[in-house]
């Protein structure tokens, strides 16, 4: 699986970096960037919560 930040439509609330920092990163602009190719099976469920918990609906997840 693989996550995708819409940068344009990111406010840089932080709240995917809080919830799952292996997976998501505030870069220097203070917007969400995705700091792994693949998502390990691990984490799946905290980049899911991520998503869901994104107030602007910037993040997808790809099978």
């Amino acid at each position: 699986m693989k996550a995708k930040v819409d940068k344009n439509s990111c406010i840089g609330c932080g709240l995917c970096e809080g919830i799952c920092p292996k997976i998501f990163q505030m870069n220097e602009d203070n917007i969400a960037e995705v700091i792994v190719d693949e998502i390990p099976t691990d984490d799946i469920v905290d980049a899911n919560e991520a998503k869901e918990s994104c107030p602007v609906e910037a993040i997808t997840i790809e099978e």
